[in-house]
């Protein structure tokens, strides 16, 4: 997530830093072409670039409310499981035992390792979900995709605790439970059907009513249903059918821009022509920008700083548990680095 309240200069270079190179090389060649070697015949009437310009913003505007959709939907997902999750670590520590044959002791432990299963099924969650689909930016194989996977590279490098979920699981699981991890395609959805075993179990030694189970069972019920919304965005895709036809017409619009720019220009007279390139560009980098933004915030758990910052709020629910517990070394919240949040 962009953290900053203005996007930089660095952020929008890296964005589409590529593209406005191109844009400018495309522009420019078309006025020198235009200019020195009188291709008058290749220039177009502006009315049809105009027509093309205004369907493709129409396209663009629906495919970024789409995209932006997706991406405040997965926000109040993870919004969810933070409220869900206080409520359910108070409910578990709150409970005391109305049988004298449970301990208190045995009694205090099964709560911490329920709460600390919690814990690892978050990182175990997020984990999941940043596990690159075919259709993210991350996945094409190009040079485009080259230059995602180096980007994500650096939000790792900037954020020591990003690929950590192994060493958070073996910390707050026990070794025979983290050893299982393996056996699982979904072990997140393994760590809640073992809570509700513990919270059943818990309820028949008579340390917890039957309400205070019911209870229980229904917050576990809460996260499968956040799990299942986020894997719902996560494995079924903006369709492509809006999102490569914008693409196209994009390329179709900034292709046929200054062929119906330049014309334009040149009624100026000669200074004209070279006027038309700077226009052309911004005019076209627009378009660009508008275009990405939507591409890239319709993949809220791709990796990337557009994404729903999953570790920050992870790490904001494990030390509201921790300190539940009453523990008090407690990890560091996390950060922005750069302007971006994880």
């Amino acid at each position: 997530m962009i953290t900053t309240k203005y996007v930089n200069y660095k952020q929008v270079l890296n964005l589409s830093g590529l593209h406005l190179i191109l844009i400018s090389i495309w522009c420019t060649l078309i006025a020198v072409l235009f200019y020195f070697f009188n291709w008058h015949w290749m220039t177009i009437p502006w009315v049809p670039v105009a027509l093309i310009g205004t369907a493709e913003a129409f396209l663009v505007g629906f495919k970024n409310n789409q995209a932006y959709d997706r991406l405040w939907e997965a926000r109040k997902i993870w919004g969810g499981i933070v409220n869900s999750s206080r409520s359910f670590a108070a409910m578990v520590y709150a409970f005391d035992a109305k049988n004298e044959e449970v301990g208190a002791f045995d009694l205090e432990n099964r709560k911490r390792i329920i709460v600390n299963r919690h814990i690892a099924w978050l990182y175990t969650f997020r984990e999941q979900l940043l596990v690159p689909t075919e259709w993210e930016h991350i996945s094409t194989e190009n040079k485009f995709g080259n230059i995602n996977l180096r980007r994500n590279r650096l939000i790792k490098a900037g954020f020591p605790d990003y690929g950590r979920a192994p060493i958070f699981l073996h910390k707050y699981l026990s070794e025979e439970e983290y050893e299982l991890k393996a056996d699982y395609k979904n072990f997140a959805t393994y760590l809640i059907s073992q809570q509700s075993k513990d919270i059943n179990e818990l309820k028949n030694m008579g340390a917890i009513t039957d309400f205070n189970q019911m209870q229980l069972q229904s917050s576990l019920n809460e996260f499968y249903g956040f799990q299942g919304q986020a894997e719902r965005i996560k494995k079924f895709p903006s369709p492509r059918q809006f999102a490569s036809t914008a693409f196209i017409f994009n390329i179709l619009f900034i292709t046929l821009l200054p062929l119906g720019l330049v014309n334009e220009f040149a009624k100026l007279g000669d200074w004209g022509i070279w006027t038309s390139i700077p226009f052309c560009i911004i005019i076209g980098w627009i378009y660009i920008i508008m275009e990405l933004v939507g591409d890239y915030s319709e993949n809220p758990f791709a990796g990337l700083m557009f994404d729903v910052p999953m570790l920050s709020i992870c790490r904001t629910i494990e030390i509201d548990l921790l300190q539940m517990a009453g523990e008090t070394d407690l990890p560091d919240p996390i950060s922005s680095k750069n302007g971006v949040l994880v």
